[in-house]
This record gives C-alpha cells, sequence and structure tokens, in this order.
C-alpha cells in the first residue's frame, strides 16, 4: 500500500465528534514519548503531518487524519509518564477507553513499545486491557536505529516472553524505525491486509 494522500482532518476530546463512521480506522498509541508522531510521519512520507516534540504528551486530543480518501489515521494521546495533574490524567483515560471501546469503525490499535527498553509494565498492562476487552491490535517496536540487531532481537524476545506469561497467543508485531524508514512497508500492507478482511 502507499500513501498517495493524507489531510488532517480535526483534534478533539470526545470521541462522540469524530468524523462519521464511514470509513476504516487504524489508531496508533503507546507511552508518552515512544515515537509516535515520528512513527506517523514516516508512514505518511511526510514531515510535520503529525507534530513532534521533545516533551512527553505533546498528543493531548483524538486526531483523524484522511488517508487516500480511504480510511482514517487515528493519533492518540499517550499513556504513562507525562507531566499532568491526576484530574486530567483522569479525563485522559477516560478519552482513550470511551474512544477504544465505542469507537464502532476502528478496525486495529497499533501499539508502540520502546525498543531500547526492557518489558515495561504500563504496556503490559494497556495491552492486558485491550485483550480484556476484545479490542484488535497489533505492536510497533519503535527506535530500532538506536540498537543493534542483536539487541533489538533480545529486547523483542523478552517482550513477547512477558506477555506469553498472560497470553496464549502474539499478536503481529514490527521492528521500525522513525530515521531510516524501517517497517513501513510492512505495517502498511498490514493495514492493507486488514482493510481486505
Amino acid at each position: 500500500m502507499m500513501i498517495k494522500t493524507i489531510t488532517f482532518l480535526q483534534s478533539e476530546v470526545d470521541w462522540r465528534k469524530a468524523p462519521p463512521p464511514s470509513l476504516p480506522e487504524y489508531a496508533f498509541i503507546g507511552r508518552s514519548n515512544v515515537g509516535k508522531s515520528s512513527l506517523i510521519n514516516m508512514l505518511a512520507n511526510r514531515k510535520g503531518i503529525a507534530k513532534t516534540s521533545s516533551k512527553p504528551g505533546k498528543t493531548q486530543t483524538i486526531n483523524h487524519f484522511l488517508v487516500n480518501n480511504a480510511w482514517y489515521l487515528v493519533d492518540l494521546p499517550g499513556y504513562g509518564y507525562a507531566k499532568i495533574s491526576k484530574k486530567k490524567k483522569k479525563k485522559w483515560v477516560k478519552m482513550i477507553n470511551d474512544y477504544l471501546v465505542l469507537r464502532e469503525n476502528l478496525q486495529i490499535v497499533f501499539v508502540l513499545i520502546d525498543a531500547r527498553l526492557e518489558p515495561q509494565k504500563n504496556d503490559l498492562e494497556f495491552i492486558n486491557s485491550l485483550g480484556e476487552r476484545q479490542i484488535p491490535f497489533a505492536l510497533i517496536f519503535t527506535k530500532s536505529d538506536k540498537l543493534s540487531a542483536t539487541k533489538i532481537s533480545q529486547n523483542v524476545d523478552a517482550f513477547k516472553q512477558a506477555m506469553l506469561e498472560t497470553w496464549e497467543e502474539l499478536p503481529p508485531l514490527f521492528v521500525s524505525s522513525a530515521i531510516n524508514g524501517r517497517g513501513r512497508e510492512e505495517i502498511l500492507e498490514y493495514i492493507a491486509l486488514v482493510a481486505r478482511r
């Protein structure tokens, strides 16, 4: 699949104000500062389509992009560390959960994992919550350009082992880099595969 056109549509804090659910939707989420906006820019092959920041918590709304006039790419706020109040954090959690559970045209959630880190508790908890609610998801390990191939393999294997403590079957997973474009074709082809189902 190629992304020929991508247009930013809107940012909302309420999923009910999202575009009409007439097209399939693919959402991206991860811990704050996991490289989500950079990955979206890499997939789109356009700098700055999603706003990046060195500070965690840049994305604070549900952001919709129209791709090829055929599907929506959705940039969700990060979970985990961000310098926000407990009240605001509670609102974020509700906003994300409502969207994930109630958005009828959501096809799959791509959960981004920092490939440099050992398995993180909040990543595993979030993934388990998706499983409990039967929300389809895939994993994308980001920032692979920061590590050797051996270290990436070790970290991905460690994450798989952590998941297998509670999961019988592992989801699809991809290794990516926003710097060198690794994983771009595989992720877009997977979206195309899901769209054909």
